[in-house]
């Protein structure tokens, strides 16, 4: 018997009675009833199985991250920050630019970029809006003919001793849990990471 005759003939002797049964189950596998079977299967699961439950989060170990917790506790104060300064108009950048020029006349935008880690591209867009709204003004800085002197305006000052007291003040209440010796010692062990 050639190949041809033998594929032929075990296709012939499964054919009729196979076939048929084959596709009734196939069928059967794509009815609702049993998809639904199959779902509560899965979801169920089977007795004495490993399965858990969290009644109470575990963070302990995201909590001994110095970066996790700096994070957390900046993004508590920034929320409220936000918000006490939106009068002013000052976002964090814009409020750390500004106290930067009040506190330092003549600061030029290379000095600010290094002291603020801010890129001189995304300086140069705050320095004209601050300078629109009043708040800065530009002067010849007296030792380099090629730099610019950036000084807070008297209405920059004015805003600034407002804006800052705010600041202060939100963040004496943002650490009421802290002792002043406590906040004085976070202050400079953070400072001892990124100065």
């Amino acid at each position: 018997m050639s190949e041809t005759q033998r594929s032929r003939s075990k296709t012939l002797s499964a054919g009729p009675k196979a076939a048929p049964a084959a596709k009734v189950r196939a069928s059967a596998a794509k009815t609702p009833a049993a998809k639904a079977s199959r779902a509560s299967a899965v979801a169920q699961p089977a007795a004495g199985s490993d399965v858990a439950a969290v009644d109470k989060v575990d963070t302990s170990y995201l909590q001994s991250l110095m970066g996790y917790n700096a994070r957390r506790a900046a993004l508590s104060i920034i929320e409220l920050f936000l918000e006490r300064l939106a009068p002013y108009g000052l976002k964090p950048v814009d409020f750390s630019v500004m106290t930067t020029i009040h506190h330092n006349p003549g600061v030029t935008s290379r000095q600010l970029c290094a002291a603020l880690n801010l890129l001189p591209p995304n300086l140069v867009g705050l320095i004209q809006s601050l300078e629109s709204r009043g708040l800065i003004e530009r002067k010849p800085h007296p030792h380099d003919g090629r730099a610019v002197g950036l000084h807070a305006t008297p209405k920059g000052h004015a805003l600034m001793e407002q804006a800052e007291q705010t600041a202060s003040d939100l963040e004496i209440e943002k650490t009421t849990r802290l002792t002043p010796a406590q906040r004085k010692t976070l202050l400079e062990l953070l400072q001892k990471i990124y100065l």
